[in-house]
């Protein structure tokens, strides 16, 4: 299988750090984070225009294995910085884009382009430009259901799939609680602390983090904006507005789940409001290529930064199951 960039070079390659980065003045404890080794673009298209799609490269560019780790809805690629860094190296490279909208991709002038749909067309494009006959599939919530959707299509290059924390069917408590989040969410911050504090607040379902990883989440959330003298979140309020698009709230991709023939890994948070024991259940019972993991004392979703949680997707990856 070939899995080479640089060899026919389809994408454009950028060396070094993204364009924007929380730069600003930080005062209080150092940071250290992890370094992707590569950083990159594709160009995905609307019915309007085209957009960049930027991604984090781990690991060796001609490696024989890839991973596509895909964030979820309001969040971005540097999520899975310390997943990547664990699961990359000779053997195996590891790609995370950012979604339009998130991170240092292009935001959409229209809204309702901030649809599943069209997440699959761009997902579609990276998977294509990366070169790889086969692919294994990391989706967190937003991610996990773009994953669920490409897995099943006849031709799939997808060969094993992780959806963590994610059904095909979306109960209303969840959703009425990222709603609020994306409502109430503020656009700009006074400095890294406030930021810090919001995204303690926000993604605390995330479950027992460190501090460095909170600090490592907060500083690729958002970006430092000297005209402004403040902290940019790196979310575009218009996924707020898409948001309320009765699509999400009408997901039913059960056809989907049904039909997936890979090896399937869902990951658990022991108190999602997202993906329920009688979802988990579910799911297990019509598709019996899944097996499942539970994380502990976690809602929605589990960050996958946690060394346990680490060790279950990589163990998965090798072997094709849950241990």
């Amino acid at each position: 299988m070939q899995t080479s960039l640089s060899r026919s070079e389809p994408m454009a390659l950028d060396r070094s750090q993204p364009r924007h980065v929380a730069s600003g003045p930080v005062r209080s404890r150092e940071h250290r984070s992890p370094v992707p080794d590569r950083v990159g673009t594709v160009s995905g298209v609307t019915r309007r225009s085209f957009h960049r799609i930027t991604f984090t490269d781990w690991g060796s560019p001609t490696a024989e294995s890839a991973v596509l780790c895909v964030h979820g809805l309001t969040r971005n690629s540097r999520d899975f910085d310390f997943l990547a860094m664990a699961l990359s190296g000779r053997a195996r490279r590891v790609v995370c884009p950012d979604l339009p909208g998130r991170g240092q991709s292009d935001r959409f002038g229209d809204s309702n382009d901030y649809a599943l749909p069209q997440y699959c067309s761009d997902m579609t494009t990276m998977i294509a430009a990366l070169g790889s006959v086969e692919i294994d599939w990391v989706g967190t919530s937003l991610g996990g259901l773009i994953g669920m959707v490409l897995a099943a299509l006849p031709g799939s290059p997808i060969r094993r799939i992780v959806i963590n924390d994610i059904g095909p069917y979306l109960p209303w408590t969840g959703l009425m609680r990222l709603g609020a989040n994306l409502d109430d969410a503020p656009r700009s911050f006074a400095s890294i602390e406030e930021a810090e504090q919001h995204y303690r607040r926000v993604l605390a379902p995330f479950g027992k983090l460190e501090d460095e990883h909170w600090r490592h989440l907060t500083i690729h959330s958002v970006a430092w904006r000297s005209e402004r003298k403040r902290y940019e979140s790196l979310c575009d309020p218009g996924i707020a507005r898409a948001f309320r698009n009765p699509w999400h709230y009408s997901v039913d991709l059960w056809k989907y789940w049904d039909a997936i023939q890979v090896p399937i890994l869902i990951v658990r948070g022991e108190k999602s409001d997202l993906l329920t024991d009688d979802l988990l259940s579910r799911m297990l019972r019509r598709n019996r290529n899944a097996t499942s993991y539970l994380v502990k004392d976690c809602g929605h979703a589990p960050a996958l930064i946690a060394p346990d949680q680490i060790e279950a997707v990589g163990g998965f990856l090798r072997s094709g199951t849950a241990r």
